[in-house]
C-alpha cells in the first residue's frame, strides 16, 4: 500500500548524523515521515537493515550527480551531510555539496536541512598567520569547505535549513579522542582548549534536532540553526569522565600547536579547529544554543547522560593497578 508520508532522503544514512536522523523518524511515535536512506551499496548489510527497519534504501553516490536526481525525485526534503574525515579533500566535499544542492533544486525539495560549519576563513583570512594556511587555500579545511558550501544551496533558492553542528561526544568512542594513560598510569584527556567550554554533542541528538526542524517545516527555512548539547570545559569533561570510569581522568590543556605536530591524519587540520574554537569561544558557543536544540529535541543528552550510555565503549587503556 502506497504511503501519504512525506519522504526524508537521509544522506550518510549508514553515519553518526544521517543514522541519528533514520533512527530518529522509524521511532517517532508521529510517523510523519517515511526515511529514504541513501548508500553506496544497497545490497550491504548496514543497507539491509535499514530496510528491514522500515526504511526505503536507495542507491546513490555523492560524486554522481544523476543517481542524486534519481534519488531525490518524489521527496518532501532531505538531509545533506558531507564527510571530509573519509577522503580529506575540501574541494571534493564543496563538489559533493554542489551535487547535493543541484539534485534538490532538480527534485523541487520543499526543505532540505544542510549540515555545515563555519568558513573560519571569514574570522581568520588566509593571510593571518595567528594559525596556519593548510592545502594552500584553508585554515580548518573540514570547516571551511561546508561553510563555502552553503552559497550553493542559497544560489540555487533550495529552500534550506543551515544545521551548525558541534564536537561529537561520539569523537571519544572512534576518532581517537579518549582519554590516555601517561607514564604514571592516570588518565589524560588532551585538548588544546585552554580553560574555554567546548560545544558537544550526542551524534545521535543531532538527528533527533534534525527531525525537529523537518516537523516545523517553513519556519526555519532560510535560517542558520545552531545545536549542542552542553558547553563544557576540558576539566568540566574530565570530571565527568572521571565520575563515569570511577577513576581519575585528568585534563592536560596543550597549545593548538603541540596539537598540530601530534603528526597523525588531520592533526593540523584539527589543531586549527581547537584553536578556532578557543580563541572565538562567545562567538562559537553563542552560535550554538542548547535551549532551542532541547526545544527541537526534548530528550536532548547531557556529557553525563551520553556517559551513563557509553561508557564502557570508550576505548580505555585498563589500569594495571
Amino acid at each position: 500500500m502506497a504511503s501519504n508520508k512525506k519522504i526524508i532522503v537521509v544522506v550518510g544514512a549508514t553515519g553518526a548524523q544521517g543514522g541519528g536522523l533514520l533512527r530518529a523518524i522509524l521511532d517517532d511515535p508521529q510517523q510523519q515521515f517515511q526515511a529514504r536512506a541513501l548508500t553506496r551499496n544497497a545490497n550491504s548489510d548496514k543497507a539491509q537493515m535499514l530496510a528491514a527497519r522500515g526504511a526505503e534504501v536507495a542507491q546513490a553516490d555523492l560524486d554522481d550527480l544523476e543517481s542524486l536526481q534519481e534519488a531525490f525525485k518524489g521527496a518532501y526534503g532531505a538531509f545533506c551531510v558531507t564527510n571530509f574525515w573519509e577522503h580529506f579533500s575540501p574541494q571534493k566535499e564543496l563538489a559533493q555539496a554542489k551535487n547535493l544542492a543541484e539534485a534538490a533544486r532538480h527534485a523541487g525539495l520543499e526543505h532540505v536541512v544542510w549540515s555545515t560549519l563555519e568558513d573560519t576563513r571569514q574570522w581568520v583570512p588566509l593571510g593571518d598567520d595567528r594559525m596556519p594556511t593548510l592545502m594552500d587555500n584553508y585554515k580548518v579545511p573540514h570547516f571551511d569547505a561546508k561553510g563555502e558550501a552553503n552559497q550553493e544551496f542559497s544560489d540555487r533558492g533550495v529552500p534550506t535549513t543551515f544545521l551548525l553542528t558541534s564536537f561529537y561526544w561520539d569523537n571519544l568512542i572512534s576518532f581517537g579522542m579518549e582519554p590516555k594513560r601517561d607514564a604514571e598510569g592516570t588518565l589524560e584527556f588532551v585538548m588544546p582548549m585552554a580553560d574555554k567550554p567546548l560545544s558537544g554533542i550526542a551524534s545521535a541528538d543531532i538527528g533527533r534536532c534534525s527531525l525537529g526542524i523537518f516537523k516545523r517545516g517553513a519556519e526555519f527555512v532560510g535560517k542558520t540553526l545552531g545545536i549542542a548539547g552542553q558547553h563544557l570545559t576540558g576539566g568540566q569533561m574530565a570530571a565527568a569522565m572521571s565520575k563515569a570510569f570511577g577513576e581519575t581522568v585528568r585534563y592536560s590543556p596543550i597549545e593548538p600547536g603541540e596539537y598540530r605536530a601530534l603528526g597523525f591524519p588531520g592533526a593540523e587540520d584539527l589543531g586549527n579547529m581547537y584553536q578556532f574554537k578557543r580563541d572565538f569561544n562567545d562567538y562559537f558557543c553563542g552560535a550554538r544554543s542548547i535551549e532551542v536544540s532541547r526545544s527541537l529535541n526534548p530528550g536532548l543528552m547531557t556529557f553525563d547522560d551520553w556517559l551513563a550510555k557509553n561508557k564502557d565503549r570508550i576505548p580505555v587503556e585498563k589500569s594495571d593497578t
